[in-house]
């Protein structure tokens, strides 16, 4: 029965408000911890797969050109390295300050969405596919010059 009621007051002590943000904010610095290291060996083998494939295209050349995949292919790898890098920037960001910076978020919302128009095959989407990307666009676009108008007020 003692036991139990150790358990009990335990239980009530972690649960206290101080207690329990204290062991939130600990697990939510363990995520973003381990969320920071596997986004690193993402950039990492994101990175090699991309030096590999230019060195391949460029070592096996054609004569038709430089490389076998379209260049819109590359520069896609390349913006998903660059979006990667966004966001352990928006995830050590928080690791500082303890706050998600809505503009870095925006930034790298911008960043995907410009990557997506890139890459546009107009063969394989719909058109309004496109209206859809140029709609989000604009509203990010205006949406991050909101924030930075407010930033720079302050």
């Amino acid at each position: 029965m003692k036991f139990l009621k150790k358990i009990a007051i335990g239980v009530r002590q972690l649960l206290k408000d101080e207690n329990f943000l204290y062991g939130i904010h600990k697990v939510e610095n363990l995520v973003s911890k381990v969320l920071s290291i596997a986004l690193i060996i993402v950039i990492l083998f994101s990175l090699f797969d991309l030096v590999m494939i230019l060195s391949i295209d460029l070592i096996a050349t054609e004569a038709t050109g430089f490389f076998s995949k379209t260049l819109i292919e590359i520069f896609g790898m390349f913006l998903n390295i660059l979006i990667a890098l966004e966001l352990l920037e928006n995830i050590t960001a928080y690791l500082r300050r303890h706050i998600v910076q809505v503009e870095l978020v925006v930034v790298t919302a911008l960043i995907a969405v410009a990557r997506k128009i890139i890459i546009f095959d107009p063969k394989q989407y719909d058109k309004i596919d496109l209206i859809a990307l140029a709609i989000a666009s604009l509203a990010l676009s205006a949406s991050y010059w909101l924030i930075r108008r407010m930033n720079q007020h302050k």
